[in-house]
C-alpha cells in the first residue's frame, strides 16, 4: 500500500505500456477463439448483467480490443481490455479529493483492507497474500484517486480476489481499532504501563514521516501545493504527519460514504478471461445493492495567474550530498492544459522529452553540462498526474547564489528553442523509442495499462483514445508536416507567454529536523493537555484492547483460498540452444519477442586488481555514455536512441549454487533493438568494447555528480535494502563484494569522488578496468529473439565476438593466474561432456576461504524513522534445506513478523526473506523502533523453533512462495537464470518438488539448525536517527 507523492514524469520512458503475447493458458479457458475475437463480437447497446456496452475498439498495435461499458443503475464506468495474456488484472479506482492534509484517503485505503461485511477477520488483504497465487496485489493513494489492483494467472484465484476486493471497498467494517492501528492513535510508549509517556503511533503516521524524510518527495509535494493552490491539490493526500492527528474516526467513515460509491468508481479488467463472468460477479456481489448518486468529487480547474510567483522552502541537510555546500534545489514550473485533451497531452509529453531527455537535449546542454548543479531537479519534465498538466525544469545540488543564473539560463533556452526548433534526427529518435516500447513486452502489461490511463480517466477523459498511440503518432507527424514550427509554437504558448509559472527553491536548514520534531512534540503536548483523567484511562484501556485484538488468533476460514493441490506439479520448460564461437559460449532462446532482439553479454572480473573494484559501478555507469569509436558522447547517445531500446552495463555478483564460499564476479551488458537495427546495435557494442572514450574529464564530472546525487537521494526509499546489504557484508565473500558495489560503501565512495577537485586520477582507472573487462576472454553471450531472426542474429553476434579484444588467444593452454579461482562446468547437466573444439565450456569461479564474522553497524542518518536488518548465513540454492528456509521466511513474515512489526510496532513494513545468496534476511521499513524490532526478529525464531504453526499456515506459506516461483517471465528474460546462475530446468523442477515436500518437521528443523543464535553467524545493520542505547553498547560499530 502506498501514498503517491507527485514525481517527475519527463525523464521516465514516454510509454509504460507494453505489448506481446504469452504462451501459457489456464485449462478451462475458452479455446474456441481468442480473447480479442470474443470481445469484437460485442455490439454497442448490448446489455450484460446490468451493464450496457457503449464502445468496442480494436487496438492492433497493442494486440488488444477495448470494451467500454456503463452500469445502468449506478453509472459506474467499466473498461475491459481483452488480450491473449493469462496474467489477468482487476482494478477499481475512486476519485478521492480531500480538502485537508489529514491523509484521510490514504488512511481509508489502509483501513478498508482490514475487514469487511463478508470477510470479518482482521486484515483479509494481508491474509490473502498467502491464500492466493496473485502476481500482484496492492492499493495506491494518488493525488486525486485511490486505486485497488490485483493480477493473477489462475481463474479461480481471480474470482476469490475479486470477491475480497469488492467487499473491502464497498462494504468495509471501518472498525475504530483498525483506524487507530493504521492511521494514528495516542498510546503509552509501553502500552501496559500507564506511567509511561503518551506518544503518537500509527502505520500511516510513520509511513508519511518516512516519505518526507526524502527531500525529493518534500520538494515535489511543495511544488504541487504551490503551483495548484486551490482545491484538492493544495493539500497532501497521503497526509502530513503534523496534520494526521486531526483526523477523527467519524470523518474517515463520512469520507468513505461520499467517495466509495459505484457512481464515483471506474472498474478495469484485463486479460483473457471472459468479460461476462467479471460483470456478473461485480453486479451480484456489489453493484446490485446501490443506486445512482451525484458524487460531487470533480476537481475544478485552477484559476490562472496573471503573473509568475516565487517561493522558498526549507528541508533537512543531506549528509551524503556530493557537495555539502551545494544542496539547494531550484526549478521553474509551468501550468499546461487539461490532461483529458489526449493529443495535446501526447504532444507535450513528446516535447518534454525533446527538451530534457539525454545529452542532446537543450536543457541538458545548458544546465547539466554547465556543471552548476549535480542533476535535474527532483521533478522534471512533463507531469500529467493532476487534472491540468505541468512542465518543470531546474537543478538540484546548486549553491543558493546560483539561483539567478539558473533562472536566466532557463529563459534563454526557451528563447533559443522558439528560434531554432529541434533537429529532425532527435524527433526521429523519439518516435523510434515509442515504436520499440510498443513492441517490447513485460509481464505486468495489465498493471501498466491501468496506471497509464488512471489520471486521464479519473477526470472523465477517454481511456481508449489514450491507447490509440499510432493514431496520435500519425497526427503528430502530420502536424509537423503541416507546420514546421508546430513544436516551437507550443514552447512559445506554454512557456514564453504563460504567466502561470512558479519558481520554487528549497535549501537545507541545520535546525529543520529539530524544528519538525519540536512541532510534533507541541502537537502531542496539546493533545495530551486537552485530555481529562477519564479520557486518559480510556486511552490506556483502548491501547490494551488493541494489543489484545492484534494478539488474538484470527479465524480466516471465511476467506476464499487456493489449495496447494491447485499448484501445477511441473512448469513450462524453456528450451535453449548453445553454440560456441571459438570458446565463447552463446545461448540462443527462441521466443515470441514481437520483432525485438535482446542481447546480453557477461564478462568476469577475476583478473581485476582489488584497488580498481570499487570503481566498477562507476565504470558500468559511464561505459555507454562517454563516446566510442568515431562518436562523441552526444552522437553516441543519438545513435543509441535511434537504433536501440537502450544499452547498459551493471556489476553482478553471482552466488554459486552449491557452495557459499564460491561466487562469480562480473559485468552484465544488456541491450535490445528492432530486428532491422541489429547490425547497428552490434556495431555500437563493438565500438564500445574496442574503442571507448576516456578522455573527457568534464563530461565524466557531470556523470559522477549525477550518479552521486542519485545514490544519495535513493537511501530513504531503499533504506531496508541498504541495511540488508550491510548486514550481510561479513557473512560471505560475495556479501563483501555486494556491499562494495551496491551498499552504503558505494554511496560514500561516489561522494568522495564527487568531492575531488580534479578527476584525472579517476579517469585513468577506467582504461585499466577496460583492459580486464572488455574482452571475449571469459565472456558468454545470450540472445532472445524470434526463431526467424536467430540465423541473422548469430551472424552478427559472431562478427561482434571476432572483432573485440581477446579473440583467437589460446585460452585453454593458459594456466589460471589466480590461486583462488576454480573452474566449473558452464552447463550443470553437461558436466563431463566435450564441446566443439575439444574443450569443455567452463566458467571461472572465485573460491574464498572466507571467515564469516558477526558485525553490527549503525548508520546515523537524519531520518525520523529506522530501517533495520539482520542477516543469517544459511545454505546455497542446491542444498536440500534451502526450500524449507524459503517457506520458513514466508511463514515468519505472514504469521509473526507482520503482526509484531507493522500492526503492533507501527512500521510501514517488515518481514523475512531468503535470497539466492543464501542469506536469510529479517528487515523492517520506515520503522519507529530499532532495537525492539531486532528483539522481534529473535522472538520470531523462538516461535518457529517451538513449531507454533499449523498445516494450514504451512500451505499458505507455500502458496506465497509459488506465487513468486511461478510468476510470469517476459520473453526477453526467459533462460536468464540458466545463463547467469547456471540453474537448469531440471534443477528448477527438483527445487519445485522439494518445496512441495516441505513439512512441519523440516521447518522446525531448519529453524533450529540455521536460525539459532550461536549455530550460525549473524550480521545486523540499522539506518536511522541517533540512538542512545546503541551509542552505549560497545558491540555496535557507529558510522
Amino acid at each position: 500500500m502506498a501514498a503517491a507523492v507527485r514525481r517527475a514524469a519527463g525523464m521516465r520512458p514516454l510509454l509504460s505500456v507494453r505489448s506481446g503475447r504469452s504462451m501459457s493458458c489456464c485449462s478451462w479457458r475458452w479455446r474456441s477463439s481468442s480473447a480479442q475475437e470474443r470481445a469484437r463480437q460485442y455490439t454497442v447497446g448490448k446489455k450484460i448483467h446490468g451493464f450496457t456496452v457503449n464502445q468496442v475498439t480494436p487496438v492492433p498495435d497493442l494486440f488488444l480490443t477495448a470494451v467500454k461499458l456503463n452500469h445502468d443503475n449506478t453509472g459506474a464506468q467499466h473498461l475491459h481490455v481483452a488480450r491473449d495474456d493469462p496474467n489477468n488484472l482487476f482494478s477499481v479506482q475512486f476519485r478521492t479529493t480531500p480538502l485537508n492534509s489529514t491523509g484521510v484517503p490514504h488512511i481509508l485505503e489502509h483501513v478498508v483492507l482490514c475487514g469487511s461485511e463478508k470477510y470479518q477477520c482482521r486484515d483479509p488483504f494481508f491474509k490473502m497474500l498467502t491464500r492466493s497465487l496473485a502476481t500482484f496485489m496492492n492499493a495506491f493513494t494518488a493525488n486525486d484517486y485511490t486505486m485497488y489492483p490485483f493480477s493473477t494467472q489462475n481463474s479461480k484465484d481471480f474470482q476469490n480476489l475479486l470477491s475480497v476486493y469488492l467487499d473491502a471497498v464497498f462494504f468495509p467494517c471501518l472498525r475504530e481499532l483498525d483506524f487507530w492501528q493504521e492511521g494514528w492513535r495516542l498510546e503509552h510508549e509501553i502500552p501496559d504501563d500507564p506511567g509511561s509517556p503518551l506518544i503518537f503511533k500509527g502505520v500511516v503516521f510513520n509511513e508519511m514521516k518516512g516519505v518526507f524524510a526524502n527531500n525529493e518527495n518534500l520538494y515535489a509535494q511543495h511544488l504541487q501545493n504551490k503551483l495548484l493552490p486551490e482545491h484538492t491539490y493544495s493539500v497532501i493526500s497521503g497526509g502530513d504527519p503534523l496534520h494526521i492527528p486531526k483526523l477523527t474516526w467519524e470523518e474517515l467513515k463520512n469520507f468513505h460514504a461520499t467517495h466509495y460509491h459505484p457512481s464515483n468508481a471506474r472498474f478495469f479488467t484485463y486479460g483473457d478471461l471472459p468479460l461476462e463472468q467479471h460483470l456478473q460477479q461485480i453486479q451480484d456481489e456489489a453493484l446490485c445493492k446501490f443506486r445512482k448518486i451525484e458524487p460531487g468529487t470533480s476537481v475544478p480547474k485552477q484559476s490562472r495567474w496573471s503573473e509568475p510567483r516565487e517561493c522558498h522552502v526549507n528541508c533537512g541537510p543531506d549528509s551524503m550530498a556530493p557537495d555539502p555546500a551545494k544542496q539547494t534545489i531550484y526549478s521553474v514550473s509551468f501550468l499546461l492544459g487539461d490532461i483529458t485533451d489526449n493529443f495535446e497531452a501526447f504532444t507535450l509529453n513528446l516535447l518534454s522529452s525533446l527538451l530534457v531527455s539525454g545529452p542532446n537535449s537543450p536543457f541538458y546542454k545548458a544546465l547539466i553540462d554547465a556543471q552548476i548543479g549535480t542533476d535535474f531537479a527532483p521533478v522534471v519534465g512533463y507531469d500529467g498526474s493532476t487534472r491540468e498538466a505541468c512542465f518543470t525544469i531546474g537543478l538540484q545540488g546548486i549553491a543558493e547564489q546560483d539561483i539567478k543564473v539558473v533562472k536566466e539560463i532557463i529563459a534563454k533556452v526557451i528563447d533559443e528553442v522558439i528560434e531554432n526548433g529541434f533537429e529532425q534526427e532527435r524527433i526521429e529518435a523519439l518516435l523510434h523509442k515509442i515504436e520499440i516500447q510498443l513492441k517490447h513486452q513485460t509481464t505486468n502489461f495489465g498493471l501498466a495499462l491501468a496506471s497509464y490511463i488512471a489520471a486521464n480517466w479519473n477526470h472523465d477523459g477517454d481511456p481508449v483514445e489514450m491507447l490509440q498511440i499510432s493514431e496520435n503518432m500519425a497526427r503528430f507527424k502530420q502536424s509537423l508536416e503541416d507546420n514546421p514550427h508546430f513544436l516551437q509554437d507550443k514552447v512559445k504558448h506554454y512557456f514564453k507567454e504563460n504567466p502561470h509559472q512558479l519558481s520554487l527553491s528549497m535549501s537545507p536548514d541545520e535546525s529543520y529536523l529539530k524544528n519538525q520534531a519540536q512541532l510534533e512534540k507541541e502537537k502531542l503536548q496539546e493533545k495530551v493537555n486537552s485530555l481529562s483523567m477519564e479520557e486518559k484511562k480510556e486511552i490506556y484501556k483502548k491501547g490494551l484492547e488493541l494489543i489484545a485484538a492484534q494478539s488474538r488468533p484470527q479465524d480466516a476460514s471465511s476467506l476464499p483460498a487456493l489449495k496447494v493441490s491447485d499448484i501445477q506439479q511441473t512448469f513450462p520448460l524453456t528450451p535453449v540452444e548453445m553454440t560456441y564461437i571459438d570458446e565463447v559460449p552463446v545461448q540462443y532462446c527462441s521466443q515470441p519477442t514481437n520483432g525485438v532482439v535482446y542481447f546480453k553479454a557477461f564478462t568476469n572480473l577475476n583478473t581485476l586488481p582489488e584497488d580498481l573494484k570499487p570503481y566498477v559501478p562507476l565504470f558500468c555507469n559511464v561505459i555507454t555514455r562517454m563516446g566510442c569509436g568515431n562518436l562523441d558522447y552526444r552522437k553516441q547517445d543519438q545513435q543509441i536512441e535511434l537504433k536501440t531500446g537502450g544499452m547498459s552495463a551493471s556489476p553482478k555478483i553471482l552466488q554459486d549454487n552449491d557452495n557459499l564460499d564460491m561466487y562469480e564476479q562480473g559485468v552484465l551488458f544488456t541491450s535490445h533493438c528492432l530486428e532491422r537495427n541489429l547490425p547497428d546495435m552490434m556495431h555500437l557494442w563493438t565500438d564500445i568494447f574496442n574503442n571507448p572514450h576516456f578522455d573527457d574529464e568534464e563530461h565524466l564530472r557531470v556523470l559522477v555528480m549525477m550518479a552521486a546525487q542519485e545514490l544519495s537521494n535513493g537511501i530513504p526509499e531503499s533504506g531496508h535494502l541498504y541495511a540488508a546489504v550491510r548486514a550481510g557484508k561479513t557473512l560471505t565473500a560475495a556479501g563483501r563484494l555486494q556491499e562494495m558495489f551496491n551498499g552504503i560503501s558505494q554511496v560514500q565512495h561516489m561522494k568522495r569522488i564527487a568531492e575531488k577537485p580534479e578527476l584525472l586520477t579517476v579517469l585513468r582507472k577506467l582504461p585499466r578496468i577496460k583492459m580486464h573487462l572488455l574482452s571475449n576472454e571469459n565472456m558468454r553471450c545470450a540472445v532472445n529473439a524470434t526463431s526467424q531472426a536467430i540465423p541473422e542474429v548469430s551472424t552478427e553476434v559472431e562478427k561482434f565476438i571476432r572483432n573485440i579484444p581477446g579473440f583467437g588467444k589460446k585460452k585453454k593452454d593458459k594456466k589460471l593466474i589466480r590461486t583462488n579461482i576454480t573452474e566449473k562446468p558452464l552447463n550443470p547437466e553437461d558436466a563431463g561432456s566435450e564441446v566443439s573444439g575439444g574443450s569443455q565450456a567452463t566458467k571461472k569461479i572465485v573460491f574464498s576461504s572466507f571467515k564469516a564474522c558477526q558485525m553490527k553497524t549503525h548508520f546515523q542518518l537524519p531520518f525520523p524513522v529506522n530501517y533495520v536488518s539482520e542477516c543469517v548465513r544459511t545454505v546455497p540454492y542446491m542444498n536440500p534445506d534451502f526450500p524449507s528456509l524459503l517457506v520458513l521466511a514466508r511463514l515468519l513474515t505472514s504469521k509473526f513478523l507482520h503482526r509484531e512489526i507493522r500492526e503492533k510496532g507501527g512500521a510501514y513494513g517488515g518481514g523475512a526473506m531468503l535470497s539466492h545468496n543464501g542469506l536469510f534476511t529479517f528487515y523492517s521499513y520506515r520503522d519507529p523502533n530499532s532495537i525492539d524490532t531486532m528483539s522481534v526478529f529473535r522472538r520470531s525464531v523462538d516461535w518457529a523453533k517451538a513449531g507454533k504453526f499449523t498445516q494450514e499456515d504451512i500451505d499458505e506459506a507455500k502458496l506465497s512462495v509459488f506465487s513468486t516461483v511461478d510468476a510470469p517471465v517476459a520473453p526477453s528474460n526467459r533462460g536468464l537464470d540458466r545463463f547467469l546462475l547456471g540453474i537448469s530446468d531440471e534443477m528448477k523442477q527438483k527445487h519445485r518438488e522439494q518445496l512441495f515436500a516441505v513439512d512441519h518437521d523440516r521447518l522446525v528443523g531448519a529453524a533450529n539448525k540455521y536460525l539459532t543464535t550461536g549455530h550460525s553467524t549473524w550480521g545486523a545493520a540499522i539506518l536511522g536517527p541517533e540512538n542512545e542505547s546503541i551509542a552505549r553498547d560497545p558491540t555496535w560499530v557507529q558510522r
